[in-house]
């Protein structure tokens, strides 16, 4: 079994800190991105801030994940490597 890292990506919706508005305006130029509901202006930093929880709910939901398949890759291997040994078993 080989780890799949498409499984472990996640779009993460940003929200205006004001509004809870998810349309934002960004010019490729610029670090102010502007919230198209309430016409908000902030730093691609604050905002990243401003959503912090929502981002490290994400985050650790992906580490839980993560590791659960290793561990289950790890005890699947385990298994196989000792397979059809009389003196060493793998629950």
């Amino acid at each position: 079994m080989k780890l799949n890292p498409e499984k472990y990506n996640r779009k993460i919706t940003q929200l205006c800190p004001i509004c809870g508005s998810s349309e934002m305006e960004h010019a490729e130029d610029s670090e102010i991105v502007k919230c198209i509901g309430c016409g908000k202006e902030l730093t691609n930093d604050e905002l990243i801030q401003e959503n912090g929880v929502s981002i490290d709910a994400h985050v650790n939901e992906v580490k839980e994940e993560l590791t659960k398949d290793i561990q289950k890759q790890f005890n699947d291997m385990l298994k196989k490597a000792f397979k059809g040994s009389k003196n060493i078993r793998i629950k």
